[in-house]
């Protein structure tokens, strides 16, 4: 298995790693800073930095397949394209520096914290996610219109009142007996190892925003800055689309 570290540190920007196999264009490593593509939040890119100081580009993180096609524990880095020659003279048990790009992680952060927010704004179950560095959106399950304005509003209240981001978990038990605390349709916690990681926003006599995520987040609302409401679609009948955006500078 990959040792996920980001999981514990989302500011973590690189660490020492060791190869353990290299796939069809992707190398897996034991242990990783590299978030890999999954509840709505796009895969991290960033380096491999060998022993003689040479890199490998990482394009996009992924989650491995086991036998059957499912999602494994293990990470797989994949290599920007044209690095062939450079994946070929790697092997099992080398020594690597993985480093993530950083600016680019750290909008996904945000972007990931400021849907939290609108999950407070608009307390109805989601259907669909998608965080990028430069767009953020989650639909909706629900029928009432939504105003731009009024959201965009909320959000920059939300972020100027620096509500603290705690990372805990909650045991498998404890989420049978909570179901509503999972917000999305679309996409459910991870579960096997009998807990189930959450983000809390705010203390317990200000409770935010509350739910398993497996995601990257910045620690306080205040980092994530100026967001916007760019665009708010009915998708259908049953949904509607809350696109975010940066704000202009």
């Amino acid at each position: 298995m990959t040792d996920d570290l980001f999981r514990s540190d989302a500011y973590l920007r690189d660490c020492e790693a060791r190869i353990l196999r290299i796939e069809e264009g992707g190398i897996v490593l034991d242990r990783t800073v590299f978030y890999p593509m999954g509840g709505g939040q796009a895969g991290d890119s960033g380096w491999l930095v060998l022993a003689d100081g040479s890199e490998i580009a990482i394009a996009d993180t992924r989650k491995a397949k086991d036998a059957e096609g499912r999602p494994s524990t293990e990470i797989v880095h994949v290599a920007a394209a044209g690095q062939e020659a450079r994946l070929d003279a790697l092997a099992p048990g080398d020594r690597v520096r993985a480093r993530i790009d950083w600016a680019r992680r750290h909008k996904l952060m945000r972007f990931h914290t400021a849907t939290h927010l609108l999950c407070h704004l608009v307390p109805q179950p989601v259907n669909g996610c998608s965080i990028t560095p430069e767009y953020a959106r989650l639909d909706f399950h629900m029928t009432e219109p939504l105003d731009k304005e009024a959201l965009t509003a909320g959000l920059a209240r939300l972020v100027a009142d620096g509500h603290p981001l705690t990372v805990g978990s909650i045991t498998d038990a404890e989420l049978d007996a909570n179901p509503a605390l999972v917000k999305s349709m679309s996409v459910q916690p991870p579960r096997g190892t009998g807990t189930v990681r959450t983000i809390r926003i705010g203390g317990e006599a200000e409770a935010i925003d509350f739910q398993p995520c497996g995601g990257t987040h910045v620690a306080n609302t205040r980092e994530i800055g100026a967001v916007v409401v760019t665009k708010i679609e009915k998708k259908s009948a049953n949904s509607r689309r809350v696109v975010l955006g940066w704000a202009a500078a």
